[in-house]
């Protein structure tokens, strides 16, 4: 994989091309996220369980002396460069890849931060497209770092980056999504994952000792998209549930349940697919404090179990995998050598995680890559990947 100075020096290039020069532009990067578990919980009151990735979004930008906004995206160079202004921030209306930068400068003005001047952006990321590794809130994330650096907005911190994130993705962009992804992507650190409460914000930083395995990431290449996908169906569902337990129990969120309790007053609920969906919200958030948990006394096995645990749930009581995504963790787990498998991110495509010992990676790979093939048609990508730091200018 390119080092970040290569990729610095390659996409400087096509600004200078794009732009006539690039002197003045300053490189930033972002990292995308995945979320080893705690899947569907944050927008449900319960934990998480993300960390940062060494793949990301790269953007050299350089500031104007007017209003206008040139982007041009390496990822998408048959768009070639995509001209709008300040004046023209329309929440709900952007359609096309420009909505998520866009939808920061709109975001930080509403939150008191105006941007006065525009900019010559070019992005460049090595996160697959529509693979839910967050490259939407990658985007974000790095557009906030670079409007607080380029224009002094020094009250601003990274956790406020990452709340400014999500409400542009909501209130702009019309996605329901909860804090998890633009957090574990303003926070991220080095070789640990975070555990965060998404109810309170309170986080701490868990350390993800592997030993001799490997985080590999499949993207099954099915793309998706969070908007017209059953996510914000998934959310709505849940609130119902959750509004019929209140009817009898003194609770905020599904996540400050326990399965004890949920099993005792499941029956406040009317309808047969919300207890499933509320199970999920419920018994995910009990998963993924115990896999914390598992992980700090270094049982690996027991971590991968609740992986394991989570899949089946997504798959059975919140119905968001599908049969790439089952494909993948089924052949997977035939594999000897594979720790714990699920899927990750919204699903209904997008991708699989999955620790696998060191010794069984290459075989990991051959074996999952062809099954995939042979039963879906199409081929899957890998990505050995190592956890990294959140945001930084290079």
């Amino acid at each position: 994989m390119e080092s970040a100075q290569e990729v610095k020096s390659r996409i400087l290039e096509v600004f200078a091309d794009k732009y006539g020069s690039s002197e003045g532009a300053r490189v930033f990067f972002a990292p995308g996220r995945v979320n080893l578990i705690g899947e569907h919980t944050d927008y449900n009151g319960g934990h998480v369980f993300p960390c940062a990735l060494t793949i990301g979004t790269y953007g050299a930008v350089r500031l104007r002396d007017d209003r206008q906004l040139r982007f041009y995206s390496m990822n998408f160079e048959d768009k070639g460069v995509i001209t709008s202004s300040l004046d023209e921030l329309k929440p709900l209306e952007d359609k096309n890849w420009t909505a998520y930068p866009k939808g920061m400068i709109w975001a930080f003005g509403e939150k008191g931060y105006q941007v006065s001047k525009g900019f010559d952006l070019v992005l460049y990321g090595n996160i697959p497209n529509g693979s839910g590794l967050s490259s939407s809130a990658s985007v974000e994330v790095l557009t906030g770092y670079f409007l607080r650096e380029l224009f002094g907005f020094d009250g601003i911190t990274n956790q406020d980056i990452a709340l400014i994130g999500q409400f542009s993705e909501n209130k702009y962009n019309g996605v329901n999504c909860g804090i998890m992804d633009q957090f574990a992507i303003a926070m991220g650190k080095k070789d640990n994952a975070i555990f965060l409460d998404t109810a309170t914000l309170q986080y701490e930083y868990a350390p993800v000792v592997l030993h001799d395995a490997k985080l590999v990431i499949v993207c099954s290449n099915k793309k998706r998209g969070l908007g017209d996908s059953k996510y914000n169906e998934r959310r709505a569902e849940c609130e119902k549930a959750l509004s019929e337990i209140k009817t009898f129990l003194d609770v905020k969120t599904l996540g400050d349940l326990d399965e004890a309790t949920f099993g005792k007053f499941e029956s406040l609920i009317k309808d047969e697919v919300r207890v499933r969906r509320a199970r999920h919200a419920v018994y995910e958030n009990r998963r993924t404090v115990s896999a914390v948990e598992a992980l700090k006394r270094g049982d690996l096995k027991h971590f991968g179990q609740l992986m394991n645990a989570s899949h089946e749930s997504l798959r059975d009581d919140y119905e968001v995998t599908g049969i790439e995504l089952d494909t993948l963790v089924d052949a997977a787990r035939k594999v000897p050598g594979v720790i714990g498998a699920r899927m990750t991110g919204a699903g209904f495509g997008g991708c699989t995680v999955n620790i696998v010992k060191e010794s069984s990676v290459d075989e990991f790979i051959e074996k999952v890559g062809e099954e995939y093939l042979n039963k879906i048609g199409y081929a899957a990508d890998f990505y050995v990947v190592d956890i990294g730091d959140g945001p930084s200018e290079i």
